[in-house]
């Protein structure tokens, strides 16, 4: 049997400086092929989308009080004001489907559940980190007893998507809790092996087409960039996350081969990111970075982080926030 392989999505610098380009390019993408009649929906006008990771998905099942994304500075240059929207909505509105309800409030308001659900908690990880949320493999026991009380019929879920984000916080949760430099590829190995069992496991609960994300660039996270004082990355671990998505790329055509379908996907955030971080021109109708490693709050004092929150009625704007 000839082997398929994966379908990577490559985004542009315009699809991350503005996410409504952004989704509309890289999403509108993955059904290539006529694979977009995996999501068409159920026959009477109902499209599903299952949403499973953490808070590059997850659009309110951490609670407000909890979350900085909710908070000043956040949005203050778009849409104006701190909203909570992340990647989830945005691929909701570009495949014509309803944002997912998030699973903390499907009790509140039945009648949207059936468009499907969002069960991903900010924090977590494939595997237990130090966020008190449940871990994939829990969000992914929500959708099977959810199907188990007949919630979703095998009709529902043929014709849905699911997006599965896992964006680092098992290897945050590992440097935490001292984990070695030298066992770190082994973990990397078991990180995207259980990611793969996660995806096996929501494609044979029914779930018609399945797209993953594939790491950013940690290294470049200010975090990491401080030393330098924002200057470059961190070139060793940018090579862990290399290694993460070439086995992730692996796992994935794999799921494509023993399937006999073309059911899985990535959506190659970290080529998204290293447009941007590599620009050296502006993007035509975009803002300029004089520096993408530099980032909007820095830490002035333990209590406080000057913010330079970009340019309002033609002034830059600079916030001190109260740690």
């Amino acid at each position: 049997m000839p082997k398929k392989n994966a379908s990577k999505i490559l985004l542009e610098e315009k699809r991350i400086l503005f996410p409504r380009e952004y989704v509309r390019s890289c999403y509108l993408s993955i059904w290539i092929l006529g694979e977009q009649q995996g999501v068409e929906g159920s026959g009477n006008g109902e499209k599903n989308l299952f949403v499973f990771g953490d808070s590059y998905a997850d659009t309110g099942n951490t609670r407000i009080a909890l979350a900085s994304s909710w908070k000043f500075p956040y949005g203050i240059t778009f849409p104006g004001k701190p909203d909570g929207r992340v990647s989830t909505d945005f691929i909701a509105g570009y495949l014509g489907m309803k944002t997912p309800l998030p699973y903390r409030w499907r009790k509140q308001l039945v009648g949207r559940v059936k468009y499907g659900l969002n069960f991903a908690h900010g924090g977590t990880g494939v595997f237990d980190t130090l966020a008190p949320h449940p871990n994939m493999t829990t969000q992914i026991d929500f959708l099977q007893q959810l199907i188990n009380d007949s919630v979703y019929t095998k009709r529902n879920l043929k014709t849905s998507l699911a997006f599965v984000s896992a964006s680092g916080n098992d290897y945050f949760n590992y440097t935490a809790m001292n984990g070695s430099t030298e066992g770190f590829p082994a973990f990397i190995s078991s990180v995207v092996s259980q990611l793969t069992v996660n995806m096996r496991r929501i494609h044979g609960l029914g779930v018609g087409k399945i797209t993953v994300g594939s790491l950013p660039p940690l290294g470049c996270l200010p975090e990491n960039t401080a030393l330098s004082s924002f200057q470059r990355c961190n070139q060793a671990q940018n090579a862990l996350v290399n290694l993460h998505n070439r086995q992730l790329f692996q796992a994935v055509t794999n799921l494509n081969n023993q399937t006999n379908s073309t059911s899985f996907f990535i959506l190659d955030i970290h080529d998204a990111f290293w447009t941007v971080l590599n620009q050296t021109q502006a993007h035509k109708g975009g803002p300029q970075f004089e520096n993408p490693l530099q980032p909007c709050c820095v830490g002035v004092s333990a209590a406080f982080s000057l913010c330079k929150c970009g340019r309002k009625w033609g002034k830059q704007v600079h916030v001190l926030l109260k740690s």
